[in-house]
């Protein structure tokens, strides 16, 4: 009997020793498991931070909320790149020259063949050459895989919610804001799931996304991630 009493007992603290192990690590390791996932969301979040920034420069400022039209833009198509070579200086544009305006003096010259305001100006060695690159070539590595950016890593084939707002201030100037967010559900799935209420519950508390966001169309932000 005494001996059946000691087996018992030494289960019991076995199954105490693995109950107050598992009461510390268990939050260790859901933060650890949590800053690996978020790590990768993050970078994903940053690349259509990116594409979405360049859409914008050829599409009068508008967004696309549409992953196919984003993907195809950083997959197909160019964006101009302008290779300059000599300065305006102080006394050019103490007299009112602009680039803007020196380029309009090159542009008459070439086409007349009259070179005189050229030189007048002392614009000999002033060019502004406009070329186009191929958009995979310009924000993102060499081996970017595009299609891969409407998927949440760790989501299990979960896409990513993009939104975008058109919008006129008070003063009539266009306002053009995106978002782009990931739940804490889709990619902490499989995780500890009280950690992941308890954690809604602290955000939710503050007021904040229950997740992991960039850009936001209630309020400007120029693209902010929630994190930054």
């Amino acid at each position: 009997m005494k001996t059946v009493f000691n087996i018992v007992l030494a289960l019991c603290a076995v199954g105490l020793v693995y109950i107050c192990y598992n009461s510390i690590m268990g939050p260790i390791n859901f933060e650890n498991a949590k800053k690996d996932r978020e790590k990768a969301v993050i970078a994903r979040l940053i690349d259509i931070r990116k594409a979405q920034q360049e859409y914008r420069t050829l599409h009068h400022g508008m967004y696309t909320d549409k992953f196919d039209s984003l993907i195809d833009f950083v997959k197909n198509q160019k964006l101009p790149f302008v290779m300059k070579m000599g300065q305006l200086t102080d006394k050019q544009l103490e007299d009112g020259l602009t680039e803007k305006k020196a380029m309009s003096i090159i542009n008459k010259a070439k086409k007349t063949g009259k070179y005189d305001e050229v030189k007048k100006w002392g614009l000999e060695d002033f060019k502004r050459d406009t070329m186009w690159v191929a958009v995979m070539d310009t924000i993102f590595p060499k081996g970017f895989n595009a299609d891969s950016m409407r998927y949440i890593p760790y989501g299990g084939g979960a896409q990513f919610e993009m939104n975008v707002k058109n919008d006129t201030a008070k003063s009539g100037a266009p306002v053009f804001l995106f978002e782009v967010k990931a739940p804490y559900e889709t990619y902490l799935g499989g995780l500890d799931k009280q950690e992941i209420i308890n954690l809604k519950d602290v955000q939710s508390k503050l007021g904040r996304y229950c997740g992991l966001m960039v850009g936001s169309i209630d309020t400007p932000n120029n693209g902010a991630g929630n994190w930054e």
